[in-house]
C-alpha cells in the first residue's frame, strides 16, 4: 500500500475500486454473460493493481444484474496474477452467512495473496440473500450483532470460545487456516445506522460509510460518533473509508454521456424493490456536482471532488464504486486507468500540499 499520508487522519491515503459485479456490454451493445462477467473483472482487477491502485473490492449480490455471488473466488484469480494491490469483498452480507466460513476464506485469500486481503462486513442493505439461504428478516438485528461478534473473536485467533443464538456455540475450537501475521483489515459498511457506527468502534472494525444520494457532509456526524466511540470504548485510531459510485472519462461531458443513461436505467431498476427515488436529469446535475455523492467527470473533477470529501469525513480510504449496468467493457477498463493513473495522484497532490 502506498505510504503517502494524510496529516488530517494519520493514516496513509489509500484509494480502491470497487464492484457489484456488474453486467456490462461488448462493442456492439449487447450485455456480456454471466461468465464472461466474472472473467472481465478479473481483468478489471489486474488491470487496477497495474496502474497502482491499492485496493480492488468484490461485493456480495445474488441477482441476474450483479451475479457475484462468491467473490472470493473470482478474488482469489486477481491473486494470482497481481502483486501489490490489496482485495476484498465490499462488501460480504454476514448476516446470512457463517463467520467461521466466511473467516477461514478471507484467511485462505490472504494465504494465497501473501497478507493482501481485507474484508467489508455488512448487514445487507440488499436483501436477497435472507430467502436464498433461508434466514428471517425479522432476526436482521440480531444475526449482524451476534455474527460480527464472533468474526471479532475469530480475527484474535484460534483457540475459539464463543455462545450466542445464532449458530451453535465454539469451545476452543481451532479454526484454520491460521494467519500467518496481523488479522486482515476488517470493516464495517454502515449506510446510515447510528448503532451500526458504535458496533464497528466495540469490536474494533475500521469504518466505510456508504453514501449513495445527497450530501456526503451529511455523514459527518457518524465519523463524529466513530471518533467518539473508540475512545469511549478505549479502541485505538482506527481509519474511516468512503464507497461512492462514479466514473472517469478523458472529460466531464463524456463521463456524463457513458454514466447517465445506465444509472437511470439502474435506479428505475432497484426502485421497483428499494424505494429509490426516480433521477431526473436535474437531480443527476445536483448529485455529480460539489455536493453530491456522485463522482462523475474528468479525472481532475473527480479528484477535486474526493479531496474535499475526506477532508470532511475525516477519512483516509476512498472506494470508487465503478461500472453501471451496461457501460462497455472498454469505458469500464477507461475508468480504471484513469482513476489510477491520473485521479488518485491527483488526489495525493492537492491534499499533500495542505498538509
Amino acid at each position: 500500500m502506498n505510504d503517502s499520508s494524510s496529516l488530517r487522519t494519520g493514516f496513509p491515503l489509500t484509494f480502491g475500486l470497487d464492484t457489484f459485479g456488474d453486467v456490462h456490454s461488448d462493442e456492439t451493445g449487447t450485455l456480456n454473460s454471466h461468465a464472461q462477467t466474472v472473467r472481465n473483472i478479473v481483468e478489471q482487477g489486474v488491470l487496477a493493481d497495474s496502474v497502482g491502485i491499492d485496493f480492488f473490492g468484490i461485493g456480495e449480490h445474488h441477482t441476474y444484474d450483479y451475479p457475484l455471488s462468491a467473490g472470493d473466488l473470482v478474488l482469489s484469480a486477481i491473486a494470482a496474477r497481481t502483486r501489490n494491490i490489496h482485495l476484498g469483498s465490499a462488501v460480504t452480507v454476514l448476516s446470512s452467512d457463517d463467520p467461521v466460513r466466511v473467516f477461514q476464506r478471507y484467511s485462505t485469500l490472504n494465504a494465497l495473496s501473501s497478507g493482501r486481503a481485507e474484508v467489508i462486513l455488512g448487514r445487507g442493505s440488499s436483501i436477497d440473500s435472507f430467502p436464498l439461504f433461508g434466514y428471517d428478516l425479522s432476526d436482521y438485528e440480531v444475526l449482524f450483532e451476534e455474527k460480527s461478534e464472533l468474526f471479532a473473536e475469530l480475527l484474535k485467533g484460534s483457540p475459539i470460545t464463543w455462545t450466542g443464538t445464532t449458530r451453535a456455540a465454539l469451545k476452543d475450537q481451532d479454526v484454520v487456516p491460521h494467519l500467518e501475521a496481523e488479522p486482515f483489515p476488517t470493516w464495517i459498511g454502515v449506510g446510515g445506522s447510528p448503532q451500526s457506527v458504535v458496533r464497528a468502534a466495540r469490536h474494533g472494525y475500521n469504518l466505510i460509510l456508504a453514501i449513495i444520494g445527497g450530501s456526503p457532509s451529511r455523514f459527518q456526524p457518524f465519523s463524529n460518533l466513530y471518533l467518539e466511540a473508540l475512545e469511549h470504548f478505549e479502541r485505538p485510531a482506527q481509519p474511516i473509508g468512503v464507497h461512492s459510485m462514479g466514473h472517469v472519462a478523458e472529460t466531464d461531458e463524456q463521463a456524463q454521456e457513458e454514466f447517465w443513461p445506465r444509472y437511470l436505467e439502474v435506479i428505475k431498476h432497484v426502485s421497483k424493490t428499494r424505494g429509490f427515488a426516480i433521477p431526473t436529469p436535474e437531480s443527476f446535475r445536483h448529485e455529480i456536482g460539489p455536493h453530491g455523492a456522485i463522482y462523475v467527470g474528468s479525472p481532475e473533477t473527480v479528484a477535486r471532488k474526493i479531496a474535499a470529501n475526506l477532508r470532511v469525513l475525516h477519512a483516509s480510504r476512498f472506494q470508487l464504486k465503478f461500472g453501471m449496468t451496461g457501460l462497455p467493457h472498454t469505458a469500464v477498463m477507461k475508468n480504471i486507468e484513469l482513476y489510477g493513473t491520473k485521479v488518485i495522484p491527483l488526489v495525493r497532490e492537492i491534499l499533500g500540499s495542505e498538509s
